[in-house]
């Protein structure tokens, strides 16, 4: 298996409930580094620019609404299978449908509040990353 990247965002309703500890310790317990990591609080625009993709779905505005409302949590991680893994660690975005034990079956509240946001894909994540990141920002780790 390849060492892969992918980007995580601890959104707003996990800060707003202090649980960025929590959450974190659960990635790096799963073996995940973290390269990258920082608060911050996405605008209206840099919401919907990071979810342009999703601009024709009837969710859009409410996503892009909650996604700045509060301060957020964006991490680039690394591991290897990290796309599949991650997607595994924090369970279905629908909470109800999540996996026990998962950090969504755990946290979340809803569909629209679903704690936090994982990579789809390899090149997603690439992309994903340099939206919150610059190069010189994502620090390997040296073993």
């Amino acid at each position: 298996m390849a060492i892969e990247r992918t980007l995580t965002i601890l959104k707003p309703d996990c800060v707003r409930k202090e649980l960025i500890g929590e959450v974190t310790r659960r990635i790096q317990d799963a073996g995940f580094k973290i390269l990258a990591m920082k608060l911050t609080r996405l605008t209206k625009d840099t919401a919907g620019g990071f979810y342009a993709v999703h601009k024709e779905r009837p969710f859009f505005d409410e996503l892009v609404e909650f996604m700045s409302s509060g301060a957020c949590v964006p991490m680039v991680l690394e591991k290897e299978n990290a796309i599949t893994d991650f997607r595994t660690l924090i369970g279905a975005t629908n909470p109800v449908e999540a996996e026990p034990g998962t950090i969504r079956a755990d946290f979340a509240d809803s569909v629209g509040e679903n704690i936090i946001h994982g990579s789809d894909s390899v090149e997603n994540g690439k992309i994903e990353a340099a939206y919150f990141f610059t190069e010189s920002e994502i620090v390997a780790n040296q073993a």
